[in-house]
């Protein structure tokens, strides 16, 4: 299973039909809040992977990424970046990022590397 939690529907969508295309079998949940995330993480399988925007409604990306590795069942799962933000990758290193995507510049291929 991948989680997608980004707060444009669009972006989230383009995110699923690039995944899908390499792996159409693949489950994908989409999640346009955290909040939500967090909770579904609490009471499911754990994903093999999430693609995380930064700049969301309510809880921004920083506050999931430190929810997620308080956990150590949670804190190994890989995340990427999915933000137009620039961010320095040593930043991100200690929370289980794995990668960074720019929003402006990303390719399906892109995002097919980490799948």
């Amino acid at each position: 299973m991948i989680f997608i939690i980004d707060d444009d529907q669009e972006m989230a969508e383009c995110i699923s039909l690039a995944i899908r295309s390499i792996k159409p079998a693949e489950s994908i949940r989409i999640f346009s809040n955290a909040i939500a995330a967090m909770q579904v993480l609490d009471d499911e399988e754990l994903p093999s992977l999430i693609f995380l925007d930064i700049l969301l409604n309510g809880p921004d990306g920083f506050t999931f990424l430190n929810e997620l590795s308080s956990y150590s069942d949670t804190a190994k799962i890989p995340v990427v970046i999915v933000s137009s933000l620039s961010l320095k990758k040593q930043q991100l290193e200690d929370y289980g990022v794995v990668g960074f995507l720019d929003k402006t510049t990303m390719t399906p291929e892109d995002i097919q590397k980490y799948v």
